[in-house]
């Protein structure tokens, strides 16, 4: 609650500097909060693109001499070791240029500020490791998701209240898990056309139809909180924000959660493609238990929305503002020197699953293409079965077929490239429990 005061005092003094990796959607919504933010800068921008980053800071309104004033490149390791950058934020949504430039931005005794939740999945908990050991902050993305979720998570526990479930909303039906690039706008409500025209990307938009990004973004939740995760993949349950606390209680008490203290999705649809009434589609939200009467009596005197036995509580929010936000894990990393929420487990892993009878000597094309869609499975399964994770399902060649619905594994494929990605996924899978 202190955050602005201590900016105050900092813009007094030098700016907060942060250099941005990937000048997309989220990078661009982030440029537009700087200009009305004393006390941040951003010094420099890296991106394939040069030239279109500098049109996205014009986009978002940008004084010309602001961008006059930006450095912009191609290299975002060579970002990661300028002298007039405090915070790296990588915002590519490779996970292989994640890894290489937070190992960049750590070796330079930067902050970093992983957007790329690809990344974070795929090797956070060691990276986040590998930061604190050099008395640097990792750290996830606040406006994302699952930075909100663990915040309120972090609420609840330190208020004293057991979580029983956490997560968000999406627009789900069991199809969408073979929904391709090729059709994925008629579920958005768009022509092909009108999508190319907005300069929207289908195989990423695809990611959040078919299922993979939920399931990146609750194992990064359940790797930041230390919660359990569904055996076999999320369920999805249609919910409103009237039902939560009954829908996500334990199914031993009449609820659709697998277990205790688990991360859960919400669908917005009922399975019949109904919507479901006051839906969180855009939003996020905890589960927390009761401790004792007295507690329970004041959640029914206060107005909290419980199950029916008053032991069980929801609290939510109904939407996140993605990259308008994400100062807020800058301005932590810099001035308080703490996360908005960051891999310290590895719980949960998201792995890849094959959209359709996968042929040997078929490439894989990775998250919200045509071959394979992203699944969530608890850690310790994924590491004994040796499961593909869906950030390294891209660009590899299958030695042998796979059937439709099944787990892609590490014998199914050619050998992974060699490189950082791969060292620091190993070092996370010896993390899992």
């Amino acid at each position: 609650m202190n955050l602005h005061a201590l900016l105050q005092a900092r813009a007094a003094a030098r700016p907060v500097r942060a250099g941005l990796i990937g000048a997309g959607k989220f990078g661009s919504m982030f440029l537009s909060q700087v200009p009305s933010t004393p006390g941040l800068m951003v010094s420099a921008i890296a991106d394939l693109s040069p030239d279109r980053a500098r049109q996205a800071c014009r986009t978002v309104g940008w004084a010309a001499e602001r961008i006059e004033a930006t450095a912009f490149l191609e290299d975002g390791a060579a970002l990661a070791a300028r002298d007039d950058v405090d915070v790296v934020i990588d915002s590519t949504g490779s996970p292989a240029a994640g890894v290489r430039h937070a190992l960049a931005a750590i070796a330079n005794g930067k902050h970093v500020v992983m957007v790329n939740v690809e990344a974070d999945v795929l090797a956070g908990p060691a990276l986040a490791r590998r930061a604190r050991a050099a008395g640097l902050v990792y750290s996830m993305a606040y406006g994302d998701q699952p930075a909100l979720v663990s915040e309120m998570v972090d609420w609840a526990r330190a208020a004293g209240f057991r979580v029983q479930a956490a997560g968000k909303g999406t627009k789900y039906l069991p199809a969408y898990h073979q929904v391709t690039p090729d059709d994925v706008w008629t579920h958005y409500g768009l022509t092909p056309e009108a999508a190319k025209a907005a300069g929207m990307n289908s195989q990423m938009f695809n990611s959040f139809l078919d299922g993979t990004k939920s399931a990146i973004e609750m194992a990064a939740i359940a790797n930041a909180c230390d919660l359990g995760v569904p055996e076999d993949g999320l369920a999805f349950p249609p919910c409103g924000v009237d039902d939560l606390a009954h829908v996500l209680r334990p199914r031993a008490m009449g609820g659709q959660v697998e277990g205790e203290g688990m991360v859960e999705v919400v669908s917005s649809l009922e399975r019949d493609g109904r919507p479901v009434f006051r839906d969180l589609r855009w939003g996020v939200y905890v589960i927390f238990e009761a401790p004792n009467d007295y507690a329970a009596a004041c959640f029914r005197q206060y107005g909290l929305p419980t199950d029916a036995s008053g032991r069980y509580a929801a609290m939510y929010k109904p939407f996140h503002l993605i990259g308008l936000e994400l100062g807020i894990s800058v301005l932590s990393a810099a001035l308080r020197g703490e996360p908005t929420g960051h891999s310290r487990f590895f719980r949960g892993d998201a792995v890849a699953v094959a959209k359709r009878p996968l042929r040997a000597g078929e490439t894989l094309d990775g998250e919200g293409g045509y071959t394979v869609w992203g699944k969530l499975v608890p850690a310790a399964r994924s590491v004994t079965m040796k499961a593909l994770p869906i950030g390294l399902a891209h660009g590899v060649a299958l030695v042998r077929p796979v059937a439709e619905g099944a787990i892609l594994t590490r014998d199914d494929v050619a050998p992974l490239p060699v490189g950082e990605a791969l060292d620091l996924r190993r070092e996370t899978e010896a993390m899992a429990g």
